[in-house]
């Protein structure tokens, strides 16, 4: 470490580019002057966010390079890897943040690999697409190159899986779904990605998914077993491992499926689906590849339609893989449209037999030949009702507006509910002074009707008009409660009721 004075230190500050003069003299007027300390001087530059961590780290140990990169000045170590590290940066006139990405100086002495870092550089530059992080330039200096990429501001999924463990299958599909999207532009112009893995996912603040570092794994001599087993990088060896054992050639879009496949069986269980293992030798084995447990024996309550996916992607023989990233694409976009539409069907469901069974074609039975008039304006409520009495086959109406609802029911025509929801939470006192008139009019008098209500909203549970055909219910709702008041109410043993 180096024992600056404060004069030294601040000259140093400027000698480096990092600062002005007249910064530095603006923070030392702060404390008082030259007569205070270094650490004054530091605490007031980064609580003016004028200097970083990392910046003040690299001048006290007397470094005076890797603060700028073309010019982009480094901010942030956001990311290391076995041949890069990851700065977030910025350029000195724009202001613009961006990713700064170096190569490792233990292989800028290696022609072979500074080449290969640039050319997966220069085609970066060529994949703009929402779902993969675009490369903007490219320095070829062989002492010290670098890329300049889109910053990305979120995690990785690797990053997110230590925190949610595993995701649902919706939204597992939906990532996955970006992933593939990436995968299918790249491959369309030729490109494979070849470091499939949840690191290389990153996830937007947005909740959208981004592929980056196509072809770095590819930096390794693969051509034989030594080379592989001094290879730092442990996915170009399961790449290598998995196509040698597979017959298929080096740039087969259809290895990428596969360790996408092991990327969403991953996330959906939480857990990885192939062996880990350090022994580099050992991730050589293809027995590896070919011994993947069935992804509803670790967890049965996984969709059959999404364990279809993870394991046609994951299949040994690519033959029987999906051919192209875009067949896999399309087969996750309809199996998202049909989770969408309720088709969850798991093997935890199948597993419970005919007793199971039963329970399904009651729930398909209950609510047949009724129908549900909904009058809520909150569109995520007027989903949800509709998605769980569809389910128990009920038939289910919505309507913003209680006006518009009353004006629904006219004397001497069918009525076009059995039963009608008021929901007073959004609608409030509309919604009470509907549900009061629907119980006095003679024509609607007997026709079910249900107030949903606010703990909270005492002046309207006090003003509602209940009754053998009127009740209310308190929110939030479970579906339960709401499915038990509609069989009391069409079985006509309803009495008066308040909210519980």
């Amino acid at each position: 470490m180096v024992d600056f004075t404060p004069t030294q230190l601040s000259q140093r500050i400027v000698e480096l580019g990092l600062l002005e003069p007249i910064d530095i003299e603006r923070a030392w007027s702060e404390v008082g002057g030259v007569d205070g300390s270094c650490e004054d001087l530091i605490r007031v530059l980064q609580r003016r966010e004028l200097l970083t961590n990392l910046q003040v780290d690299r001048i006290f140990k007397g470094e005076r390079t890797g603060y700028f990169y073309g010019q982009y000045k480094v901010l942030y170590l956001i990311g290391a890897g076995t041949f890069a590290r990851v700065y977030r940066s910025v350029h000195r006139e724009t202001g613009r943040v961006v990713a700064v990405k170096v190569l490792r100086r233990r292989h800028r002495s290696e022609p072979v690999q500074v080449e290969q870092f640039m050319r997966e550089a220069r085609v970066g530059m060529d994949l703009r697409h929402p779902n993969i992080v675009a490369i903007y330039e490219v320095d070829s200096d062989p002492r010290n190159p670098f890329m300049v990429m889109e910053f990305v501001e979120g995690q990785t999924l690797r990053e997110l899986m230590q925190i949610r463990h595993k995701l649902d299958p919706k939204t597992a599909l939906q990532l996955m779904r970006d992933v593939a999207n990436g995968l299918a532009f790249a491959a369309a112009k030729g490109i494979t990605h070849r470091d499939m893995k949840l690191s290389n996912v990153l996830i937007t603040s947005h909740g959208k998914a981004k592929l980056v570092d196509f072809g770095l794994a590819a930096l390794a001599d693969t051509s034989n077993e030594a080379a592989l087993a001094d290879c730092p990088n442990a996915r170009a060896i399961d790449y290598a491992a998995l196509e040698r054992g597979t017959g298929v050639r080096k740039d087969d879009s259809r290895s990428d499926i596969y360790f996408f496949g092991s990327i969403l069986y991953h996330i959906l269980v939480g857990a990885s689906p192939l062996t880990e293992t350090r022994d580099r030798m050992a991730r050589l084995n293809v027995s590896r590849f070919r011994e993947v447990p069935h992804i509803n024996k670790v967890d049965p309550d996984i969709p059959l339609n999404v364990a279809a996916i993870v394991h046609k992607a994951m299949e040994f023989d690519p033959q029987k893989r999906y051919q192209n990233p875009s067949e896999l694409l399309d087969d996750i976009r309809v199996t998202l449209d049909r989770i969408e539409a309720g088709d969850t069907l798991t093997t935890a469901r199948i597993a419970a037999g005919k007793k199971d069974d039963a329970a399904a074609a009651d729930a398909a039975t209950e609510g047949a030949n009724k129908t549900i008039l909904l009058v809520e304006s909150k569109l995520e409520f007027q989903d949800l009702i509709r998605e769980k009495l569809k389910k128990r086959g009920y038939r289910v109406l919505v309507i913003s507006d209680p006006a518009r609802a009353l004006a629904r029911f006219i004397p001497d025509e069918d009525a076009p509910a059995d039963c009608v929801l008021f929901s007073a939470p959004e609608l409030s006192s509309a919604a009470l002074d509907a549900f009061n008139e629907f119980g006095t009019q003679a024509h609607t008098a007997h026709i079910p009707a249900i107030l949903l209500v606010d703990r909270k909203q005492q002046f309207i549970i006090r003003n509602a008009k209940v009754g053998p055909k009127r009740m209310m219910l308190a929110m939030p709702l479970k579906v339960r409660e709401l499915r038990t008041a509609l069989l009391r109410l069409f079985k006509g043993s309803s009495t008066p009721s308040q909210p519980t």
